[in-house]
């Protein structure tokens, strides 16, 4: 159960799939634009699944379903670029090479 003032996540549908703009390709024109957003729970309490209001970090306020009580953030800079792991190593032998 989240309470007012707790760190969570909303979800709501921004655009349905014939509002979409008609220059986007064709599997994701026929989607909705899915939106999530995190905020500030403005309603005394909620739970999974209520519809509620949040204020963003910005000061905007935004309806929408909650999803997540003090989400985490699970975004990363991907796998690592095998070609890219020696270019360190091999940049420090080549400036050591230069100063001999």
């Amino acid at each position: 159960m989240a309470k007012k003032g707790d760190w969570v996540q909303i979800y709501f549908i921004g655009l349905n799939p014939e509002q979409r703009a008609s220059n986007l390709p064709e599997d994701t024109r026929r989607v909705p634009l899915e939106i999530r957003i995190k905020g500030f729970l403005l309603n005394d309490e909620a739970k999974i699944g209520d519809t509620v209001k949040i204020e963003t970090p910005v000061g905007r306020e935004v309806e929408g379903k909650l999803e997540e009580i003090y989400p985490e953030y699970k975004h990363n800079f991907g796998k690592p670029v095998i070609e890219l792991l020696q270019v360190g190593k091999q940049l420090r032998e080549m400036i050591e090479g230069d100063q001999e």
